[in-house]
């Protein structure tokens, strides 16, 4: 006879009839008869009994071996998730216990330590994007944009906000799933075919006493800067709404911060500061803004410093917590209850440890190589790279619509060749046709560059 376990409850028949009773069910699957039957599986999971550890350790070994990773072959893969370099006393101090094994510090009584390390995140995201306040972060550039939306038609009274047309469909997707309920709209704002700069008297007829925000990316989505940053800031205080700008981090080490164009609000992706990939995430939202108007209807997490009852020492804490909703309830701000709290402090260790000269030398580093792939790539006839006719910075458009091969196959034969090619941005530009966008860091070497450029010939010629 099978002997209970204690804490494994549903693995002795007898308990769990008697469980499936006490819930007024017959069968297990009436657990599950929301999901589609077609997508079920029919059958037990096929679990191998007990084995030996090493064996153990030895079948994961070589399951593992079938993945191939970014450290084995060359990844010209971004679009919001970027390949760069994690200096190892980045993740060496993050992993201290202290950091790693710590709650997410939501409640008052966090550290001391981990309020400190989150406090000197927003101070160097300010000095970053010179801006005044910054949050202790969000979900992802995402999901900060979305916060961005809510807050700037909170602030206006206003109920509509314009975007770009060239904008990550997965960020734009996250944006209208925040508005739509705040019955906020998303309007498009028109792009220049040849140059991707957006059309300012488009804007301007799109402007109107509805108008919250303004938004724009600076790189853009597919790689090259706007040119015109003052000038669309400049449109959207005229007409009374927030200028809204999305950024790469990464880029600031070289590109005028948003806070010196007249921004109210950046948001952006803070992964490419100290965090891997993580097959995707997590990620690491940055919200910053400027005024106290808009300071206190921020969302998330602010730190604040301040002293200890008798002014002897430095102390930090969370401050305006009146804005969320353990406070709020149905009036707060956000919704927002959690944070990348461990990949904030990634950022302020990877940051603390370049300093702005080793930002901009990053940066230049990164403009010299996809500046480098940009030339090499170019020099291939039947290519055409990069769509736009505009400054690029790490990323950039290739065409191979002069190839006579699709793009589809064209990245098939790269992944043969164990390269993996950019992604395919032809399915969500349609007027692109044959297009991808490629990721250069300072990961890639010239060799890398060389590779892809001469394996795109030798396709192409196929």
């Amino acid at each position: 006879m099978t002997k209970p376990h204690p804490y494994l409850p549903t693995g002795v028949e007898e308990i769990r009839r008697e469980m499936m009773k006490e819930i007024g069910i017959d069968d297990i699957d009436e657990l599950f008869k929301d999901i589609p039957s077609e997508v079920r599986l029919k059958r037990s999971l096929q679990i191998p009994g007990p084995s030996p550890e090493l064996e153990v350790r030895q079948n994961v070994a070589k399951t593992l071996e079938k993945n191939t990773s970014s450290a084995d072959i060359p990844v010209f893969l971004g679009a919001g998730v970027w390949p760069h370099y994690v200096p190892t006393v980045v993740e060496e101090i993050v992993r201290r216990a202290e950091f790693l094994t710590s709650y997410t510090p939501y409640q008052p009584e966090a550290s001391q330590g981990m309020l400190q390390a989150l406090f000197e995140y927003q101070s160097m995201i300010c000095a970053l994007t010179e801006m005044e306040f910054a949050n202790c972060s969000l979900y992802d550039w995402a999901s900060a944009l979305g916060e961005a939306a809510r807050m700037a038609s909170r602030v206006t009274g206003r109920n509509e906000v314009i975007v770009p047309h060239y904008l990550h469909p997965e960020r734009l997707a996250t944006l209208r799933a925040y508005s739509e309920p705040a019955g906020i709209e998303i309007i498009e704002a028109q792009q220049d075919a040849e140059t991707g700069q957006i059309i300012i008297e488009d804007l301007e007829t799109k402007l109107s006493s509805r108008t919250a925000g303004v938004y724009i990316e600076n790189p853009s989505y597919l790689g090259y800067v706007e040119t015109e940053v003052e000038a669309i800031g400049d449109v959207a205080h005229r007409n009374g709404a927030l200028f809204i700008v999305g950024v790469d981090p990464i880029s600031l080490g070289i590109m005028k911060p948003p806070g010196e164009y007249g921004a109210d609000i950046v948001v952006g992706e803070g992964q490419p500061l100290g965090n891997r990939m993580n097959f995707g995430g997590p990620l690491l939202g940055i919200f910053t803004c400027r005024g106290e108007r808009l300071l206190r209807q921020m969302p998330g997490r602010i730190i604040g410093m301040t002293t200890t009852v008798d002014g002897s020492q430095r102390a930090y804490c969370m401050v305006l917590q009146t804005r969320e909703q353990h406070i709020r309830r149905e009036k707060a701000t956000s919704n927002i209850c959690s944070n990348e709290a461990l990949c904030a402090v990634n950022a302020a260790v990877y940051l603390a440890l370049l300093g702005p000269k080793g930002l901009n030398d990053l940066c230049k580093t990164i403009l010299t190589k996809s500046q480098y792939a940009i030339k090499r790539l170019s020099e291939i006839k039947a290519l055409r790279t990069p769509v736009f006719n505009a400054p690029h910075f790490k990323e950039f458009t290739v065409n191979f619509e002069r190839s006579g091969k699709t793009v589809q196959e064209i990245h098939q034969h790269l992944l043969k060749r164990k390269i993996h090619g950019g992604k395919i941005v032809s399915h969500e530009f349609p007027e692109l046709k044959e297009t991808a966008l490629y990721c250069v860091t300072e990961i890639h070497s010239r060799r890398d560059i060389d590779m892809l450029a001469e394996s795109l010939a030798e396709i192409l010629e196929g």
